[in-house]
């Protein structure tokens, strides 16, 4: 049997301005999650959660928290860009330019807008990507750009034991 080291995900030096990370996995929202994740987040907002109230709508049946939305997305993402982050630095321009419904099935891609070190830790840098989710048709329901400090090649946390030890 041979070993094979899985994904240990980007570091700094991968990414370069301009590159296109398709995102490997599509999930799709089912009612449990909409639910659920309204009630957790103490969201009152009777569009996520009362299908009789959003039934007479301009939409006609409930919407996808879009909380839940930047979260899936977000995490659809983290395999490319953030595996091997030391922390978050912010979202900015988030748009939601089409609704999100239960039974849609979210894909995401992130393109990176900007790469440079960081002034202050060596052992980082700086990298800001714009991710885009879209639904089963290719709608676009959510665009945002997220910049995050990312682990330089050698440095961070160890990503578990190593073989034989």
């Amino acid at each position: 049997m041979t070993l094979r080291e899985g994904w240990q995900g980007r570091y700094f030096e991968d990414f370069e301005v301009g590159d296109v990370y398709r995102h490997g996995l599509g999930r799709t929202v089912t009612q449990a999650d909409n639910v659920w994740f309204t009630l957790l987040t103490q969201n009152t907002a009777r569009l996520h959660f009362d299908a009789h109230y959003a039934a007479q709508t301009e939409f006609g049946r409930p919407l996808v928290n879009s909380a839940f939305t930047i979260a899936l997305v977000t995490g659809q993402s983290v395999n490319d860009v953030s595996y091997n982050v030391m922390a978050n630095l912010g979202w900015d321009e988030v748009r939601l330019p089409n609704p999100l419904f239960e039974g849609d099935t979210v894909y995401s891609s992130s393109e990176v807008l900007a790469v440079r070190e960081s002034r202050s830790r060596p052992e980082v840098g700086i990298v800001t990507v714009r991710t885009t989710g879209t639904d089963q048709h290719g709608t676009v329901v959510i665009t945002f750009n997220r910049t995050v400090m990312v682990y330089r090649r050698g440095f961070g946390p160890a990503h578990g034991p190593k073989p034989g030890g």
